[in-house]
């Protein structure tokens, strides 16, 4: 069995909680926080009673407990931090996740800004004191990228990734080629959708897709780079004329991520591909190729968001962690 705290309970969170309550996984949950509470119990919490709190009162337990105090003192082998990404500080996860590793304690994250801003502090502290840092669900969902990495493509040189790693310019990107709307009518659609926030600049303007492509970058490759080394272009003006242009020639047009080290480019930007290109993906969808020295092109796809997908993610990180490092009686 294995203890697990969890820190965030937004949409992701309260989908972890969800599946870890539904499935035998052989992990209990005996620390929660959100923004304005939180619990422990060293025997495991009550979960659906907790995201029932959530629901009905918009806090899960004591007001009196605090996140950094579920850090400190809960009971548990692995910090699950899932609350949402600053891209600017990477704050307050970074210091939580810091925390939890200073307590040797593993930790799963989903949270980008963490991984994408001090990736190299954190992984080099939790070499220091002899526990996992895992963060599949920051880059594309429920896509397996990074087990594919460190499992699948052992041994393999990678030479260069491309993908599609934000799945609301790929819906605004989908429709204005099926019905010719113009960006303002997509986005509108999108929003309406669910897939779009309020402010999309994240997502239209390739912030996102920026950040884990650096994510990327400096997981397969260690080179430092930060989100300022990405040249980034969105998707915010294009016209229906371009995508029809692009139709006239058996094209579409596609926000795509791109590292290839050897020529020394690291950018996102809307591209012209052909409409029979893997990364063509309609709807939410993410994807995402790996070019390799042995395996040559890998290309995987799937769905890049929601709460039951990342917490797949973020479950498979956790279910690593206990196979490879925790046993209990």
């Amino acid at each position: 069995m294995m203890n697990v705290a969890l820190i965030g309970l937004g949409s992701v969170g309260r989908g972890v909680a969800g599946m870890i309550a539904k499935k035998d996984l052989g992990i209990t949950i005996t620390g929660i926080a959100d923004s304005k509470s939180g619990g422990m119990d060293p025997n495991g919490l009550d979960i659906a009673s907790l995201l029932a709190s959530k629901t009905r009162k918009g806090y899960c337990g004591d007001k009196k407990i605090s996140a950094s105090d579920v850090i400190a003192q809960a009971d548990y082998d692995a910090l699950i931090e899932v609350t949402p990404t600053n891209a600017l500080t990477g704050e307050p996860a970074i210091g939580y996740i810091k925390a939890a590793l200073i307590r040797k304690k593993h930790v799963v994250t989903s949270n980008k800004g963490p991984i994408a801003l001090a990736y190299k502090e954190l992984h080099a502290l939790a070499v220091k004191k002899g526990v996992a840092l895992r963060y599949e669900a920051t880059v594309a969902g429920a896509i397996p990228i990074m087990h594919t990495l460190e499992h699948g493509l052992a041994g393999n040189e990678i030479l260069a990734l491309y993908g599609v790693l934000n799945g609301t310019c790929n819906y605004i990107l989908t429709r204005m080629a099926a019905e010719g709307l113009t960006y303002e009518q997509a986005l509108m659609e999108a929003r309406e959708m669910g897939y779009a926030e309020a402010d999309p600049t994240y997502d239209v303007q390739g912030i996102d897709a920026a950040i884990k492509l650096v994510i990327l970058a400096n997981t397969i490759w260690g080179n430092g780079i930060r989100l300022n080394d990405v040249d980034r272009t969105g998707i915010d003006l294009l016209t229906p004329d371009a995508l029809r242009l692009a139709d006239d020639e058996g094209c579409t047009i596609r926000l795509i991520a791109e590292a290839i080290p050897r020529k020394h480019i690291l950018r996102v930007s809307p591209r012209i591909i052909e409409k029979n290109h893997p990364l063509v993906v309609d709807g939410t969808l993410n994807a995402l190729t790996l070019e390799t020295d042995m395996a040559k092109e890998i290309t995987l796809i799937g769905r890049g968001a929601g709460s039951i997908e990342t917490a797949s993610a973020i479950i498979g990180d956790l279910l690593f962690i206990k196979d490879r490092y925790v046993q209990r009686a």
